[in-house]
């Protein structure tokens, strides 16, 4: 990445990923990866593993970075990170009803928080693979 950008941090653990309940401009919530600003001197990796602990107060490793973009609605310089948890994360039992707007979501379920269609091809292909039952 040329510039300074974004980070997402796409956390995947036990065959799902963790979503963060978020607050559009007019008010609308969406659901959307842990997501942070690259700071000067640092790597998309070490951002994401700051947004995530940032987002959650959760521990992540940066596994490899999946892609970079012009996100499509902003022209934001987006980088993707796969992430791993550091530790065993709380996992809601009740996604929708967490007070803090934290979800671990499924492959079956994900198109209920997120529109699949819409994301990022290398993200869409790393989440097909790792969220996919044993």
């Amino acid at each position: 990445m040329t510039q300074q950008g974004i980070a997402v941090a796409v956390v995947v653990h036990e065959h799902r990923v963790l979503l963060l309940r978020g607050q559009a401009g007019d008010g609308e919530p969406f659901w959307q990866f842990p997501v942070g600003p690259v700071e000067a001197g640092e790597t998309p990796g070490d951002a994401a593993v700051r947004a995530a602990r940032a987002g959650v107060g959760l521990s992540v490793t940066a596994v490899r970075l999946l892609g970079e973009r012009a996100h499509p609605h902003t022209g934001q310089n987006m980088a993707y990170a796969a992430c791993t948890p550091a530790g065993e994360p709380d996992e809601p039992d009740e996604p929708d009803k967490t007070p803090d707007g934290v979800a671990w979501v499924g492959r079956d379920a994900i198109e209920r928080y997120v529109p699949y269609g819409e994301l990022f091809a290398p993200v869409r292909e790393y989440l097909d693979a790792a969220l996919r039952a044993p």
